[in-house]
């Protein structure tokens, strides 16, 4: 029986307050650390759990050979892109710390792992339980075709009144999880990851955030 759309659109991101709140905390603890990758991550956060997320597709754009990986001035220009006020100094600090192996570049899967704030075990089963209850084909990535195995979406008000096809609350419902710079409709694994560390870092306990999650998706 396909579960209400509507309840996950506004409850499921159903964290704008805590969402706000962690913005606010973000941009009070970047006057009290000097830990350069923490400040970035700080920065990020500021912007909401969609912050990190959007910083890696602004490193997407800029790699342009899909090698995954920049060199300095890439990632210089990917923070410029991402209007991330950043010294060069702490630019350089922050891109020395990644490239371990001093070959001049980074991969930047690994940055934005790393960059992610850090999630327990219980956090991270908890996101994969409600990715594995969406990817209904099992492929790893969750699409239209995905949802509509799992959500009824004519509850929806904007398709009741007309403004929407079905496809369209798909979409605005997957946007949620895809970065700001190029939603394209597929949210992976890394992505929906991605999505919940910055919501994760808004919630305190992990007993609470598991409860949310397992009322949010009916887990």
């Amino acid at each position: 029986n396909p579960v209400c759309l509507r309840a996950f659109v506004f409850q499921m991101p159903g964290t704008a307050r805590h969402d706000r709140e962690m913005a606010i905390q973000a941009k009070k603890n970047l006057s009290k650390t000097t830990d350069p990758v923490e400040r970035l991550r700080l920065k990020c956060l500021a912007r909401g759990s969609a912050g990190i997320k959007g910083l890696g597709k602004a490193f997407q754009i800029m790699d342009d050979d899909n090698s995954r990986t920049l060199d300095f001035k890439e990632f210089v220009k990917g923070l410029n892109d991402y209007a991330m006020m950043i010294d060069k100094e702490e630019a350089q600090e922050i891109f020395r710390i990644f490239d371990k192996d001093g070959s001049g570049t980074i991969d930047f899967d690994e940055f934005l792992v790393t960059l992610r704030p850090p999630m327990s075990n219980a956090r991270k089963e908890i996101i994969m339980q409600a990715f594995r209850k969406l990817d209904k084909t099992g492929d790893g990535v969750i699409t239209i075709e995905d949802l509509r195995g799992v959500y009824n979406a004519k509850h929806h008000p904007k398709y009741q009144n007309g403004d929407w096809t079905e496809d369209q609350v798909f979409r605005a419902f997957l946007d949620n999880f895809d970065s700001p710079y190029d939603k394209d409709g597929k949210v992976t694994t890394e992505e929906f990851m991605n999505y919940y560390a910055g919501v994760s870092a808004s919630i305190d306990t992990d007993v609470y955030f598991i409860i949310m999650m397992k009322n949010a998706w009916k887990l």
